[in-house]
């Protein structure tokens, strides 16, 4: 007989095999197929009954669904008489040609060159390709996204977070009904350092104050430039007004530490107005910030480098 095609098995018309292609004889390595019976390896599953040679014929032209019993192979099957009154069956893997391949190491030499599988292949391996590179695009808008976002929250002079960032952090805190206290802070004596040395030297003295303030706050507190000189920082769970303003005293002492720039001393100071959520029957951020920002001017009046916090009654000077 001419040689089969790789998917191709040749029945005598007693059911004993005679031909196959060379993809089965890949597939049932180390299973000798000639000269068995066609039924003692393969299990006709579907359409049911067909368990000899006449059920086969019966059903030529009919798609079958076949299982080779020893290797545990599916196949998807037509078959057709030939001029000595054998049959020929052309198998192929149907949906599961993309296991089969994986399985059994099989190439496009193992598939006729018309065969559609090997589209079908083909289509996969783009998709794959296609799916991967669509992966790897939406991680990287991802990563500019958050980064986008990011930067957007964020003060480009000191990295700190920027008014943005604050106001969003404290519409959370608020909705979450959880305690907090505000600190606002200004810098003393700022405005002469730009006189005297320029912005330049400005500049600097605002990153070493951000480093201050990073520096003497919690990993999850939100430290805020919101002007030029002006910061606000975002406390969570802290209330008790005895630690807010500890915490500003250490602020405070940190910034007036002299700030070498160019090999001239930048010497300032800084003034800070505290409150806290507790002190509010119904909370609201701009109330707080606005209240914040009189218990810092009250502080600013009544000498400067010193915390003040607030009370109803400061609200009235």
């Amino acid at each position: 007989m001419d040689r089969l095609m790789p998917m191709h098995l040749h029945l005598s018309a007693i059911g004993s095999i005679t031909a196959r292609g060379p993809t089965l004889a890949k597939i049932a390595a180390g299973l000798e197929l000639i000269g068995r019976d066609f039924f003692d390896l393969f299990e006709v599953r579907r359409p049911g009954g067909v368990s000899c040679m006449a059920d086969l014929l019966a059903r030529q032209g009919q798609r079958l669904h076949l299982c080779l019993r020893h290797a545990g192979a599916e196949f998807r099957g037509l078959a057709m008489t030939d001029a000595a009154d054998g049959i020929v069956l052309n198998l192929s893997f149907g949906i599961g040609v993309v296991d089969a391949v994986r399985t059994h190491s099989l190439t496009d030499a193992d598939f006729a060159a018309t065969d559609l599988t090997v589209e079908l292949l083909y289509l996969v391996e783009v998709k794959r390709a296609v799916m991967g590179e669509l992966q790897r695009l939406n991680l990287r808008l991802q990563g500019a996204k958050s980064q986008a976002e990011e930067l957007a929250m964020t003060d480009t002079l000191t990295g700190l977070r920027n008014r943005r960032a604050l106001d969003l952090a404290l519409a959370r805190t608020v909705a979450s009904d959880n305690p907090f206290a505000l600190l606002r802070l200004d810098l003393d004596h700022f405005k002469a350092v730009n006189d005297r040395l320029g912005h330049a030297a400005g500049d600097h003295v605002l990153r070493v104050v951000a480093k201050v303030l990073a520096n003497e706050t919690r990993a999850d507190d939100l430290v805020a430039r919101v002007g030029g000189d002006e910061f606000v920082i975002l406390l969570p769970r802290l209330t008790n007004l005895t630690r807010v303003t500890w915490v500003a005293d250490r602020i405070i002492a940190g910034v007036a530490q002299p700030i070498l720039f160019d090999g001239q001393i930048c010497q300032i100071g800084a003034s800070a107005g505290v409150t806290v959520s507790t002190l509010y029957g119904m909370c609201n951020a701009q109330v707080m910030l606005n209240d914040a920002d009189r218990a810092l001017y009250a502080a600013k009046r009544a000498g400067r480098g010193r915390v003040m916090t607030f009370s109803p009654d400061l609200a009235l000077d």
